[in-house]
C-alpha cells in the first residue's frame, strides 16, 4: 500500500491510495470468505461446504465487487493513521482506478483537526477587573429595603410621583390590543421608569376612579421590534392610590435589618455581599477573556463541519427557549427583526469563536497533562443522580458512557481554565 497526502487546506485533507496485487489478494480471500457463507449447496448446510466448491458458484463481478469494497474499508483507517491524522467525519472515498487481481486506487477526502499552536499561555496579557461596588448600587439595595419597611396608605388625593397606583390598563395599536399590554390589578411606583416614557407621567395628577387614554409612542430603540418607534394608546383606570412614606434611615431602620448597630454596619455588610456576587462574575469574565487572548495569540483554525455542529446547538438553544413560550424559532427572528441569512452570519461568528477555543483548550490540557480521575467522574456523576433523581428519562441519559465521557471533558475543561487563571495570576 502506497500513500499521498495533499493538504486541501488547514482542516482539510485528501489522501490517495495505491494498492498492490498483495493488497488485492488479502481482500479478495475476505470477500470469498464472506459470499462463500451465502451459498446453499445440496446436501450441506447453508454456509458449511468446501471452500473449493463454493467458490467456482460465486459470480465473478460480485467478487470484485465485495473485494475492492474491503480493500478500501479495511485501509482507510491505517491510511489516515500513517499519515497521522484523525478524521472528523467518515471520510468521502472515490475509487479512482481498479484491475482485479493486480492494482486499484483511491483518494479519501476528510475534515481533520487543525493544527494548533499555541501562544505563550503563561503570560497572557488580560486584566482582571477589580471588585469594585459603587455606591450608588449599595444606596439602591438600602433604597429596596427602605420600600419593603414603608408604610402605605390609601388616598383620595390625585397621585404623585412618589405614589404607588394599583391600575387596569390595555394598549391597543390601531385600535386591536397588542400582546403584553395589558394587565389587571397592577401595582405600579409612580416615578419608578418601568413603562415607556409619558406613561406614569400621564397617571400623575389622576385619582382612584378616573378612566382615561394614555397616547403614547413606543421609543425606536424598543426592544419588542413590532411596536418600536409605533404610536399606540393605553386605556386605563385607576383603581387605587396609595401614599407611600418611607422609614427613616436611622440607627432604629438599621437594627430592623439585622445585627447591625447603625446605618454604617448595615452598609458595609451589603458591600461585602455585593463584592462576593461581583467575585463570581468577574472571574467568568476573566476565565472568557483569557480564553480569547489564548486564542488570538495562538494558531489555530476552525472546521467547517465543528463550526456547523456548534452553529446546530446555538438554533436548538433559542428553538427550545422559544418553544417554552409556546414561539418558534422563526417568531424569535420576527421579534429581534432578523432574516434567517442574518441571523446565521451573526450566529456563525459565535460558533467559529466556541470551536476555536475549545480546540485551544483541548490542546494545552493534553501540553499540561491535565486530567480527571475516575473517582472525581464517578462522584460528579453521582450528584447529577442526586439533582435529577426525579427524572427517570434524566437517570437513564447518565448511564449513556457519551454521557459520562461529556461530563469527563468539561470536568478536564473546567481544571484546564482554572490552571490557565492560576499561570498568569502569579504575574499580577
Amino acid at each position: 500500500m502506497k500513500i499521498q497526502s495533499k493538504k486541501l487546506s488547514d482542516t482539510r485533507i485528501k489522501i490517495t491510495v495505491t494498492l498492490d496485487a498483495q493488497d488485492l489478494s488479502a481482500a479478495r480471500e475476505k470477500a470469498v470468505e464472506r459470499l462463500s457463507k451465502e451459498v446453499k449447496l445440496e446436501g450441506f448446510r447453508k454456509g458449511k461446504a468446501p471452500r473449493e466448491l463454493t467458490e467456482k458458484l460465486l459470480d465473478e463481478n460480485r467478487v470484485n465487487s465485495e473485494t475492492i469494497d474491503h480493500a478500501v474499508r479495511s485501509t482507510v483507517p491505517l491510511a489516515f493513521a500513517q499519515v497521522e491524522k484523525s478524521p472528523l467525519v467518515v471520510p468521502k472515498v472515490e475509487v479512482t482506478k481498479y484491475v482485479p487481481g493486480e492494482s486499484a486506487e483511491y483518494t479519501a477526502t476528510a475534515d481533520i483537526l487543525p493544527e494548533v499552536k499555541l501562544g505563550n499561555y503563561k503570560s497572557l496579557k488580560v486584566k482582571k477587573t477589580e471588585n469594585k461596588v459603587a455606591k450608588k448600587d449599595i444606596d439602591e439595595i438600602v433604597k429596596n429595603i427602605q420600600k419593603a419597611y414603608a408604610e402605605k396608605k390609601t388616598e383620595k388625593a390625585p397621585a404623585a410621583l412618589g405614589d404607588e397606583v394599583i391600575i387596569d390598563f390595555t394598549g391597543e395599536k390601531d385600535g386591536e390590543p397588542f400582546q403584553g399590554g395589558s394587565a389587571k390589578d397592577y401595582h405600579l411606583e409612580l416615578g419608578s421608569k418601568s413603562f415607556i416614557p409619558g406613561f406614569e407621567e400621564g397617571i400623575v395628577g389622576h385619582s382612584s376612579g378616573d378612566r382615561f387614554d394614555l397616547e403614547l409612542t413606543f421609543p425606536k430603540d424598543y426592544h419588542e421590534k413590532t411596536l418600536a418607534g409605533e404610536k399606540v394608546v393605553f386605556k386605563t383606570l385607576v383603581k387605587q392610590v396609595n401614599k407611600i412614606t418611607l422609614p427613616p434611615l436611622d440607627e432604629a431602620f438599621a437594627k430592623k435589618c439585622g445585627p447591625f448597630k447603625n446605618m454604617d454596619e448595615l452598609r458595609a455588610d451589603i458591600e461585602k455581599n455585593l463584592k462576593l456576587q461581583n467575585e463570581a462574575k468577574i472571574l467568568e469574565k476573566y476565565k472568557d477573556d483569557l480564553v480569547e487572548a489564548l486564542v488570538k495569540s495562538s494558531t489555530v483554525a476552525a472546521p467547517e463541519i465543528l463550526i456547523d455542529d456548534q452553529l446546530r446547538l446555538i438554533k436548538d438553544d433559542i428553538a427550545r427557549n422559544a418553544a417554552a413560550s409556546g414561539e418558534k424559532f422563526e417568531d424569535y427572528l420576527k421579534a429581534n427583526n432578523l432574516t434567517a441569512e442574518a441571523w446565521e452570519k451573526e450566529a456563525r461568528s459565535v460558533a467559529e469563536k466556541r470551536v476555536k477555543a475549545s480546540l485551544v483548550l483541548q490542546i494545552l490540557a493534553r501540553e499540561e497533562k491535565i486530567t480527571v480521575s475516575d473517582d472525581d467522574v464517578a462522584a460528579q456523576l453521582a450528584e447529577l443522580r442526586e439533582v435529577y433523581k426525579k427524572s427517570p428519562e434524566a437517570l437513564k441519559n447518565l448511564k449513556d458512557p457519551r454521557v459520562k465521557m461529556d461530563v469527563r471533558n468539561r470536568m478536564v475543561i473546567d481544571k484546564t481554565l482554572n490552571f490557565l487563571v492560576e499561570s498568569n495570576s502569579e504575574k499580577k
